[in-house]
């Protein structure tokens, strides 16, 4: 993938940056690259709280391998609803660097094999600078597919989002 296309998608939140935190903006959206690569966005429901979303496009296998003819190697549509818990004092620094847990479930779609849903882990670290109002973060996913064949896949991404 292009680097520079990389680097624009995730410092896109910055050049709309006023002066306000993320935190007290409640919702954000914004881009991410990885797996799955796309739209992600945050609905804060408390202090420490929130809903995670993202929908994008992902290499999408999720066992579809198993069933010979079945998968077409093109990417599918990826759709996650997570419920993450922050931890903010996991990190010390004049920073804000809060560690995130959750679950919740994903679907993906297309690619010649059948929609699979699966549930999801989610483990990450934000920063949230303090007088702007947008999030850079990294998480990981390990998600169980709901279907006979199912292993535990691992989904990786980085983006940012910008809070309204």
């Amino acid at each position: 993938m292009n680097r520079l296309f990389i680097i624009c998608a995730l410092l896109f939140p910055i050049a709309f940056a006023q002066n306000a935190a993320a935190q007290s903006r409640r919702f954000g959206l914004g881009l991410v690259v990885g797996e799955p690569t796309g739209i992600s966005a945050k609905l804060w429901t408390s202090d420490i709280n929130a809903f995670d979303f993202g929908l994008g496009w992902s290499g999408g296998e999720e066992r579809d391998e198993y069933v010979p003819g079945r998968y077409d190697g093109e990417s599918r549509t990826h759709f996650h609803l997570d419920y993450v818990w922050h931890s903010f004092d996991a990190i010390r620094s004049s920073e804000r660097f809060p560690i995130y847990y959750g679950f919740g479930a994903g679907i993906n779609s297309g690619g010649g094999g059948d929609p699979t849903a699966a549930l999801r882990g989610v483990f990450g670290i934000s920063w949230l600078p303090r007088r702007t109002p947008i999030d850079l973060f990294l998480e990981i996913s390990p998600s169980l597919p709901l279907i006979i064949a199912a292993g535990l896949d691992f989904q990786l991404s980085l983006g940012s989002r910008y809070f309204f």
